[in-house]
């Protein structure tokens, strides 16, 4: 089954520094039918003005990733990490038994766009820890590059959660299968371009797809496309 999000019916928070497009409900967004999908709790498509971001705050009980689509993010948290990150970059923070951190945009002249995305752990009372990875861009053309997973790999960041964060680069008219175990769950988001998924649903920039009750999924470009695919319990 293929439920069908489109980008426009996001719900839209603006507060000048910030503006944030929420796919799921959060802040003073509330739909007690968009709460979860799976373990995926939040996502949101943040963009912040240069020299501003979120000030000190905590977190718990949540496994948080970062994905910077343009600009620089800094993070820094109470248990003495900090780093920037840029396109090519990911941040895990697992917030466990509780953290507090700050998420800034350190430019002065250009706007960060990231997406932010939260999932609830396999367990409670981790401790807390934070985790910056690379990955080489040119390695998501035509392909699903696995950038955060439960399983190690060169170059992914590691979630305590059963899911896979898999990020390509497909070019027009070309195409991708995706196979999972039955069972599970796969999200789908569109970053940029148009793709269409199992030759029927026609997404855009910005659109998402959640898809169950479905083992095999096939991609194709109708323009060049960057998306995000997330396999999920």
């Amino acid at each position: 089954m293929f439920d069908i999000y489109k980008a426009e019916e996001r719900y839209t928070a603006d507060h000048g520094w910030l503006k944030s497009n929420f796919s799921f409900s959060f802040a003073e967004y509330y739909d007690p039918t968009n709460m979860q999908f799976g373990p995926m709790r939040v996502l949101n498509d943040d963009m912040v003005q240069p020299l501003r971001g979120f000030g000190a705050h905590p977190h718990r009980e949540m496994e948080i990733v970062s994905i910077v689509l343009k600009g620089q993010l800094k993070h820094e948290d109470s248990t003495g990490k900090s780093a920037v990150t840029t396109f090519g970059g990911i941040q895990r923070m697992s917030a466990g038994t509780g953290v507090i951190h700050s998420e800034v945009n350190p430019s002065a002249d250009e706007e960060v766009n990231f997406l932010q995305l939260w999932f609830m752990p396999e367990e409670n009372s981790l401790t807390p820890s934070y985790e910056k990875t690379n990955f080489d861009p040119a390695k998501m053309k035509n392909t699903l590059l696995p950038v955060v997973s439960i399983r190690n790999g060169e170059n992914i960041a590691y979630i305590h959660q059963d899911l896979t964060i898999y990020l390509s680069d497909l070019e027009a008219e070309k195409d991708l299968s995706f196979h999972q175990e039955a069972g599970r769950r796969i999200f789908f988001f569109v970053m940029e371009g148009e793709v269409i998924l199992n030759q029927e649903y026609h997404l855009k920039r910005r659109d998402s797809a959640r898809i169950t009750e479905t083992e095999s999924v096939q991609i194709k470009a109708s323009s060049n496309a960057r998306f995000m695919l997330i396999d999920l319990p």
